[in-house]
């Protein structure tokens, strides 16, 4: 059993999600297992390297998504006895491309150099939050793009569904279906329980933005604008039902909250505050 589980979302793009689990495991075998969760695809689309597959019906008509998918796949895990033997997760989306090199291992070094650290992403060329780092390598944010997320077991164990974990609440709210702000919501959790969220530069990361755009019939989804739109209006009666706030302005702030009063219990990690 290695360190980390990493851990590949797909649905009905095999050759897509196929040539991101080679890339990872051609450059980074010995660091990490490697699963693939079938967010409802169909039996003709699914990766040649499928490990968990999510067959029921209404999967198979809606998908599971990134809560649902990811919190399937732990689920899993979690079942079969093996979630405990690992240190770290690494959630990845199937539209994440990454270089040809290893990454596993630089991920889990940064996390044992910084200990409060329970989420690290990698970085974009184009991401805006580049800027800011100026000569460093890392830097611990409030929001992140959830692309690809490198997630200490001790943070997902400090929040998760401890009495009746499922698909619908292992580590995310199903609730949320699309995933509006589950970003930042994971976020918040993690720096109320003490653990930061970080970027590094020292791994870089793109995103694949045609996907969505040109295979969602594939996918068996709604266009962009329309995917877009419908995350929007449900992800903001999810916020209000769920927080009472009216506007994702207000969740972020939520999350800032808790990341500034991290930095009051760790003075010495001041330097990777933004």
């Amino acid at each position: 059993m290695k360190e980390t589980a990493t851990i590949i979302l797909n649905r009905n793009l095999p050759q897509i999600t196929d040539a991101l689990y080679e890339n990872l495991e051609r450059n980074n075998a010995k660091d990490t297992d490697i699963y693939v969760v079938e967010s409802g695809s169909s039996k003709e689309n699914l990766s040649r390297y499928c490990s968990f597959w999510a067959s029921w019906e209404e999967s198979l008509d809606n998908g599971l998504r990134y809560p649902r998918g990811f919190n399937f796949a732990l689920t899993k895990l979690w079942e079969e006895g093996k979630f405990d033997q690992y240190e770290y997760f690494f959630l990845i989306c199937n539209d994440s491309i990454f270089e040809n090199k290893p990454i596993i291992g630089k991920f889990a070094e940064i996390m044992k150099k910084h200990t409060r650290l329970g989420i690290l992403s990698p970085c974009s060329k184009r991401w805006g939050e580049r800027k800011l780092f100026k000569d460093e390598d890392i830097k611990y944010f409030w929001h992140i793009n959830h692309i690809s997320w490198f997630v200490r077991r001790e943070l997902i164990d400090a929040v998760r569904e401890l009495e009746e974990p499922t698909y619908m609440n292992f580590l995310y709210d199903g609730q949320n279906f699309r995933g509006y702000e589950c970003d930042v919501e994971l976020i918040a959790k993690g720096y109320a329980n003490d653990w930061a969220a970080g970027i590094t530069t020292e791994v870089e990361v793109e995103e694949n933005e045609e996907i969505l755009k040109t295979e969602y019939t594939r996918m068996k989804t709604d266009e962009y604008h329309i995917n877009r739109q419908k995350l929007v209006e449900e992800g903001r009666r999810w916020l209000r039902r769920k927080y009472g706030f009216n506007s994702r302005w207000t969740m972020q702030m939520y999350a800032k909250f808790f990341y500034d009063k991290f930095f009051e219990y760790y003075p010495e990690l001041e330097k990777f505050k933004i």
